[in-house]
């Protein structure tokens, strides 16, 4: 494969598309190696540029050399192809897609995690923290999922009756000290609007208020001020979900 500088790459990117151009009106079992490599060629693109905007792409690396790598993955990939398997597929471009789009960012990730730094932490255990960052967001996410629902549930079932119910054997909440803890999280992690934005929407020491009245108190303004109120709480709550570390929400999952 030829290899282009930041100066080149838009003759790169002819050089694919004429490429691809040649190639249109064949089946897929109709595709020599090369011609199916170069047929994916601009899905490497699109999945580097993904990396290429997110702090996974933090080092030395730039956005052509992340389609370098993913090339390298994309031709190692067709390499291993099995067309037996793929024949028997219902659909062999998404399957193809699926298996391709896997190894590409393999591939990236990897040659991503070599130029990182100095430090050379194994594959295997960047794995594992990635994972388990994964886990602890999810931990907290259910956690304020959990709380804040079951508080708009608790208002929203004072109006009306309910269908039935289901005894329930779990110990509840101290409801005080649970709205005690939530205050101390939200003022560490919140700026002052956010923290009262969710205070008066939630009834934390306070009555529960509707987004309106919460602009009102607030002074936000304008026609929509009450989506303006709505898209703070979410934004609260997404900040909340970012910073709070598992460990701090756990005990009362």
């Amino acid at each position: 494969m030829k290899k282009y500088n930041i100066q080149n790459y838009i003759r790169y990117k002819d050089d694919v598309k004429t490429s691809i151009s040649n190639l249109e009106g064949k089946m897929w079992d109709e595709y020599t190696r090369d011609e199916l490599i170069v047929k994916f060629m601009p899905l490497v693109e699109n999945l580097a540029r993904k990396f290429s905007t997110t702090q996974q792409a933090s080092g030395v690396m730039s956005i052509n050399d992340l389609i370098q790598e993913g090339n390298k993955g994309l031709v190692l990939a067709v390499d291993k192809l099995d067309w037996e398997k793929l024949n028997e597929s219902e659909d062999i471009e998404k399957t193809l897609l699926s298996f391709l789009s896997k190894r590409i960012k393999g591939a990236i990730r990897r040659a991503i995690d070599i130029n990182r730094g100095d430090m050379r932490v194994p594959e295997y255990k960047i794995n594992e923290i990635r994972k388990n960052f994964g886990k602890d967001k999810k931990i907290v996410q259910t956690f304020f999922n959990q709380i804040f629902s079951s508080i708009d549930e608790n208002f929203n079932s004072e109006s009306e009756e309910p269908l039935f119910e289901v005894e329930d054997k779990s110990e509840p909440y101290n409801i005080t000290l649970l709205n005690t803890y939530l205050l101390g999280i939200m003022s560490k992690h919140l700026n002052e609007k956010q923290y009262e934005v969710l205070r008066l929407s939630y009834g934390l020491d306070c009555d529960k208020y509707s987004a309106k009245d919460i602009a009102a108190k607030l002074d936000i303004n304008g026609v929509s001020n009450y989506v303006r109120v709505s898209e703070i709480k979410k934004s609260a709550i997404e900040t909340l979900i970012e910073n709070v570390p598992a460990e701090n929400v756990i005990d009362y999952l």
